[in-house]
């Protein structure tokens, strides 16, 4: 594996990139992050904060005159807003930004620096790319500034800034290292505003006016900003477990090719915005987080750990599991059939209902009353529907408490002929349960209906045990307690109807206990189970998996969380509360779920490969220029293998 022979490349880099490989579930090897009050946060060296004290009256402070070097997107995205502040800006930059510096009423310097820094700016802000920084920074004519110039810079690596700045910016002049942690997408995603956006930076050295300063950060304050006063080691520290973890996460969905779905999840959109939000940002920029955050490598391992640990926990159930015909006959009908015309025939499906028509009201029997046959149950008899139950473990208070009548005996629930069977069972212990059941204590033409994320595997099931008489409805709510909490307005409901009488009456009732979903705003989308099951492969079934993979990684919320980071924890949560079954029953009984693991891991190794090949060329042209007697060498001991 790449990663196991990363410690010898690595270990011919300075100190501060050597890691020892780490422990997936060590408490050493897992970061530790201290709980977070409501307020903004101010950190010191100790790495203990706290809310500052205001950095300025929110008062019109005078103008600074503020150069900024690199005038690219970044540069361009704050000067908008330090223009709209009144402040004079200066600007240079390698290609030739002067149609944007004139829009935006700055005053563009094309090619000499000289003729910039002679305009004596009292701010000199960097813009530059990580990769960038040290050749510009060596390039600056610091004897055309005033002495005692501010300098900062705002890239996404802290440590590494802070030695550039002390060795080449002159003892003379001052220093502050920050970090907008937001950017051009993420402020837009914002509506456009920065308010409660973090802003973290590090006094590293201000002897001269501190006014100027304040009236820096000033800026940022008035805009909303969290202001998160934090050393750069600690920014760094942090960074390496939010930041670093978001753009892994998000470069290799970005390798997925994952597209939008007619049955997409909360989650699954979330983590197609945390994709888009990643192609918006160049590959030096995340290979910068790699090589200058000296924790980015552990936090890679970690992440590897726990991808080969969640493998090895679901083939480890796959051991000694014979797999009974469960996709035999139509169910190895191939999702490549699936065309463009049904997918579009899908995403154009409206569902209607009467809402006036007391006569749809229904007998509901529910099997396994667990935590989604009660939150399912709750809206039923909302409704006025009503609604039976059984389950195996004893919840008749909850069911009291609910107005749903429990029954202990599955033959006292279905000889009270319920005109629905709703099972809410898992998809381990379905097949089970449908051997189990007293068919002959219920009406002929009962309808069966079942809530399970995969869905050709019940199909399959119903059709082979359910009696012929019996109507079959495979229904998948693509949401439950958590996503479902607020409403089920605009959340999607899939559905197949499978085998349903001619009648009118037996239509009536399908389209009664449809209505219960549509009613309450869902999207409601009819489409085949065989095109379900290809659909949550790529969606349902790769949000659990990232979701998993980061839950083993312990990630907590940080002093420093981006946007996207808190997406990912929420992701966690969301997952953690669902049991390892539901995931496991995803990949056993979704015949597509086994392509998308393996398209997930060949994703990984690719970026790694991307990274340390990088880093092997870096080093090589470090150590060596292009001398091709050395090159002989590092092939001898393998080092070559990273390219």
């Amino acid at each position: 594996m790449i990663i196991s022979h990363s410690q010898h490349l690595l270990s011919l880099f300075p100190t501060t990139l050597r890691l020892t490989k780490p422990s997936l579930a060590s408490p050493s090897s897992s970061l530790s992050f201290p709980s977070l009050s409501s307020s903004s946060i101010s950190m010191s060296s100790s790495s203990s904060f706290s809310l500052p004290t205001a950095i300025s009256p929110l008062s019109d402070p005078p103008p600074l005159r503020i150069a900024i070097v690199g005038f690219g997107n970044y540069g361009q995205f704050l000067a908008e807003t330090l223009a709209s502040e009144g402040h004079t800006l200066l600007a240079h930059s390698r290609s030739d930004h002067s149609a944007a510096a004139t829009r935006l009423g700055v005053s563009f310097f094309t090619t000499d620096l000289h003729d910039l820094c002679e305009r004596h700016p009292d701010v000199v802000l960097l813009c530059t790319s990580i990769l960038s920084t040290e050749s510009v920074l060596k390039t600056l004519p610091f004897q055309r500034l005033r002495r005692n110039t501010l300098f900062v810079d705002v890239l996404s690596v802290k440590d590494f800034a802070k030695t550039l700045l002390l060795q080449y910016v002159p003892d003379d002049f001052d220093i502050l290292c920050t970090h907008p942690m937001f950017g051009p997408q993420s402020a837009s995603s914002n509506r456009g505003s920065w308010r409660g956006l973090r802003f973290v930076y590090d006094k590293v050295r201000i002897r001269g006016d501190r006014s100027r300063c304040e009236k820096f950060l000033a800026v940022f304050e008035r805009r909303g900003c969290e202001m998160v006063e934090m050393s750069c080691a600690d920014h760094d520290r942090y960074a390496a477990g939010s930041q670093f973890i978001t753009h892994t996460v998000g470069r290799v969905l970005e390798t997925l090719k994952l597209q939008s779905t007619p049955i997409n999840t909360k989650g699954y959109e979330a983590l197609l915005g945390l994709a888009e939000n990643t192609r918006g940002d160049s590959f030096d920029l995340y290979y910068g987080l790699f090589v200058y955050n000296s924790n980015s490598l552990e936090m890679l391992e970690r992440m590897d750990l726990a991808f080969e640990s969640l493998r090895k926990e679901l083939f480890g159930r796959l051991h000694g599991v014979v797999r009974k015909q469960l996709f035999e006959g139509e169910t190895h009908q191939s999702h490549i059939a699936l065309d463009v015309t049904m997918s579009k025939d899908v995403s154009d499906f409206k569902y209607e209902y009467n809402a006036d028509d007391s006569s749809r009201l229904l007998k509901i029997g529910i099997v396994g009353f667990g935590n989604f046959g009660q939150f399912l149950a709750k809206t039923m008899v909302k409704q006025g529907h009503t609604v039976l139950a059984y389950s195996r473990t004893d919840y008749t208070d909850a069911a009291a408490e609910l107005g749903v009548s429990y029954y202990s005996d599955l033959d006292d629930l279905f000889e009270e002929h319920p005109e629905v069977i709703l099972l809410c069972t898992s998809i381990l212990s379905t097949e089970k349960v449908l051997k189990s059941l007293p068919f002959q204590r219920l009406k002929r033409s009962t309808l069966f209906v079942d809530v399970l994320s995969v869905k050709e595997f019940p199909r399959n099931a119903f059709l082979q045990t359910l009696p012929q008489d019996f109507d079959i409805l495979c229904t998948h709510p693509m949401f439950g307690p958590e996503s479902g909490k607020n409403g089920w307005n605009g959340l999607s409901f899939v559905f197949d109807k499978v085998r349903i009488g001619m009648d009118d009456r037996r239509r009536s009732r399908c389209d009664s206990f449809l209505d219960i979903f549509a009613r309450e705003g869902c999207s409601m989308v009819e489409m085949s189970c065989a095109e379900h099951d290809w659909h949550a492969a790529g969606s349902q079934f790769i949000t659990h998996t990232v979701g998993r993979v980061l839950e083993k990684l312990g990630l907590e919320s940080t002093p420093v969380d981006t946007k996207g980071y808190e997406t990912l924890l929420k992701l966690v949560e969301n997952t953690a509360g669902d049991s390892f079954d539901l995931y496991y029953g995803l990949f056993l009984y979704n015949p597509n779920a086994m392509e998308q693991l393996e398209r997930f891991g060949f994703a990984f190794e690719s970026l790694k490969k991307q990274l340390f090949g990088r880093l092997h060329g870096l080093l090589h042209k470090q150590l060596f220029g292009n001398d091709k007697e050395t090159q002989i060498m590092l092939e001898t001991t393998g080092l070559s293998t990273f390219r």
